[in-house]
């Protein structure tokens, strides 16, 4: 044999060896989400009193974090983003759930869109690597141009017109022929309810059994919606994690049918925290003459306007070059900050949030202490300061430990029972690209080192 070629075949060998098992084959991915898990109810679940079977046999059988750090802020649309980019909410585009609108008249528009989504996704980096791609409800997907099969979020104002809206906006065909499998409605994109996310995994488990994509997504938002009626850690949002226990059962045997070798991953976008205050910063702008309100409280100027982030506010000037402007706003929030009632705990300047890979339109960023959140929008009469209408919540900077996320993978070649430790989540998506054997180049992290580990368990 050719000298050339032998050197050139033990190359090859050596970095096979090197990989790990299956890193140099591609393989199927099924990534589902479960908005607001916290790891704790998961690898603590039999302290909290937990039966969550499935989470629990992946913890066992594959490879865990203790907890995931994310991104400011750490809300569900920009967390989603990150989660299959590998970047920061600044190079991805979603800084926030609903776009800025200053005037209110997108009534209450969020990021559904895939155009105003600047990076390379995972859809992308596994069509390009050969695989069909689906997605189930995933935020951020509308018109999302690598996926072969996509039931994308979306809704308007509930109406019966919005299952129409989606029929549209998925690919031609789709809810029909899975309508038909399932024998039922798919649900409406503004039903966040334990219901709704069991008939969007029979859909996906249909999906995966009509079509096997190479590489699928599916977000659940159940568990999210009942964390802030009743809180985190309460009955009801624990009787709804179990029921979502039993969907990531439903949904790895559908991929195993469909994919013996595929690799399975859960992942959620936040963590939570029960809450007590709500601050509302509008109120403090319109009395500082920065937002002016019409007859009918409305909007009808401003010169620096709240963009609320949950547990955190960014804050954007009409005139970003305006120094003098800009110290004003300082000033109001400095002023703020020295309130206790209004529970600041600490204030951002574009440095800063640049630095935190956050929202490059925000002149300032505002962090809530841990139990209080940022009010939306809510006209003249509201107060400054007033008991929280929801009992948890997100959005706070990454840094407060109530925010950690979920991470879990299991499947061939990984190994049983491995413990991460604390992960940044912009390494999640380079990690799941490495196993479908795709690129995502431009992620902020590397993928995670784990198919040759020994487990520490």
């Amino acid at each position: 044999m050719n000298i050339r070629l032998l050197k050139g075949a033990a190359l090859l060998c050596s970095a096979a060896i090197l990989a790990g098992p299956g890193a140099l084959q591609a393989r199927p991915v099924l990534l589902i989400s479960i908005d607001g898990l916290r790891p704790g109810d998961v690898l603590e679940a039999d302290k909290r009193g937990l039966k969550v079977p499935n989470l629990r046999r992946m913890v066992a059988e594959g490879v865990s974090a203790t907890g995931v750090v994310g991104v400011l802020p750490t809300l569900t649309y920009p967390s989603h983003t990150t989660l299959i980019t590998g970047v920061a909410p600044a190079r991805h585009g979603i800084v926030g759930n609903t776009t800025f609108d200053p005037r209110q008249i997108n009534q209450g528009g969020w990021y559904w869109y895939a155009q105003d989504q600047k990076a390379r996704t995972l859809w992308d980096a596994a069509h390009d690597a050969g695989l069909s791609t689906a997605n189930v409800h995933w935020p951020v997907s509308v018109a999302a141009k690598s996926l072969t099969w996509n039931l994308p979020q979306i809704w308007r104002t509930g109406h019966a017109d919005d299952a129409k809206l989606l029929k549209a906006l998925a690919t031609d065909g789709l809810v029909d022929e899975l309508e038909h499998d399932c024998a039922d409605p798919y649900a409406a994109g503004i039903d966040e309810s334990v219901e709704g996310d069991e008939n969007r995994a029979r859909f996906a488990a249909s999906l995966i059994a009509r079509h096997k994509p190479g590489f699928i997504t599916v977000y659940l938002a159940g568990l999210d919606h009942q964390e802030h009626a009743t809180g985190p850690g309460s009955a009801q949002a624990n009787a709804t994690l179990e029921r979502l226990d039993a969907l990531v059962g439903t949904l790895t045997a559908a991929e195993r049918a469909a994919h013996p070798d595929a690799a399975v991953a859960v992942v959620s976008d936040h963590g939570f925290a029960a809450t007590d205050t709500e601050v509302n910063f509008f109120r403090a702008f319109i009395d500082a003459g920065l937002i002016t309100l019409d007859g009918d409280g409305k909007v009808a100027g401003w010169d620096a306007m709240p963009w609320p982030s949950g547990g955190s506010s960014a804050f954007v000037l009409a005139r970003p070059d305006d120094a003098v402007l800009r110290d004003r706003v300082r000033a109001v929030l400095d002023k703020l900050a020295a309130d206790p009632a209004v529970r600041i705990a600490r204030v951002l300047d574009a440095a800063a949030i640049a630095a935190q890979g956050g929202n490059p339109q925000a002149a300032f960023y505002v962090d809530l202490q841990s139990g209080a959140v940022a009010s939306p929008f809510a006209g003249a009469s509201a107060p400054l300061v007033r008991p929280a209408r929801v009992k948890g919540m997100h959005g706070h900077f990454p840094d407060l430990p109530e925010m950690r996320s979920t991470f879990l993978l299991t499947g061939e070649g990984l190994p049983a029972g491995q413990s991460l430790g604390q992960i940044d989540m912009r390494a999640i998506a380079p990690t799941l690209a490495r196993l479908m054997n795709a690129d995502l180049p431009d992620s902020q992290q590397p993928a995670l080192d784990i198919v040759n580990r020994k487990s520490k368990r």
